[in-house]
């Protein structure tokens, strides 16, 4: 019989320079995958830099930017060795957003100015922003070394689906006609696409909502990268990768 286990893959930096090492730890436990193992990969950049800022007084602190599929998006892979040099791949990515952005505009139902020190009436806006990537692929890995030090190389296709939208909402209302408290032009705000202000003014027409066609695609991709086992079944690494890939969008 044979034991399952877990095994748990930061992928952050590449380690160089290999020893002659021993291969269990104290308590006799295998360092390597072995087959039937299971293991998770990961980004562990936000981990780095939250410790490296930790210990000086500089915020702006980098940590090695490595990753893979366009980068540090939520990407997790998975995989199960089916023996000590090959491996199985399932890459899965769900990043979704959802934010909502407000400001506050003149309210022109007030048309009487208010009397000092009481402050304007003001209405609120707001801009809500949704947006939705879904990715997952399979792929085979192959491993060389016989040290901590691994060295890996394999291919992965994938497919990726994205959406987006927004919505608008507006505190003062547009009418038809022009009366008391009521006018065609009301005091609204334009929105920029990142969430701030662009611009506050009296507007004749708004959007009210608007929505991305769907964007498909799939692509292929070969990686290359290596891994150093600090502990037993708990690794560092590097992959790098590069692909082609087609996608399409609606309207």
């Amino acid at each position: 019989m044979y034991k399952r286990q877990l095994l748990i893959t930061a992928l952050v930096f590449g380690v160089s320079g290999a020893f002659a090492q021993d291969l269990t730890s104290k308590k006799g436990e295998p360092i390597l995958p072995e087959t039937d193992d299971w293991a998770i990969s990961f980004d562990a950049t936000p981990i780095f830099q939250y410790v490296g800022n930790a210990f000086n007084g500089n915020l702006n602190n980098g940590a090695p930017s490595v990753g893979f599929l366009n980068g540090t998006n939520q990407t997790i892979v998975g995989k199960q060795f089916i023996d000590e040099k090959n491996a199985y791949r399932v890459l899965v990515r769900l990043p979704f957003t959802n934010q909502t952005y407000k400001n506050n505009v003149a309210d022109n139902s007030i048309t009487t100015p208010p009397t000092f020190p009481t402050p304007p009436s003001e209405v609120e806006d707001k801009f809500k922003s949704k947006n939705t990537n879904i990715g997952i692929g399979v792929g085979k890995e192959m491993r060389r070394g016989k040290t901590r030090l691994q060295g890996f190389y394999g291919a992965d296709a994938m497919i990726w689906i994205s959406m987006t939208g927004s919505k608008y909402e507006y505190g003062n209302t547009m009418s038809a006609t022009t009366g008391t408290g009521t006018t065609s032009t009301p005091t609204s705000t334009t929105w920029n696409a990142n969430g701030t202000v662009a611009n506050e003014g009296n507007l004749g027409s708004r959007t009210l909502s608007s929505k991305s066609g769907m964007l498909f695609g799939i692509g292929v991709r070969g990686f290359i990268g290596a891994e150093y086992f600090i502990f037993p079944k708990i690794s560092i690494g590097a992959e790098y990768g590069w692909g082609i890939g087609f996608q399409t969008q609606g309207k």
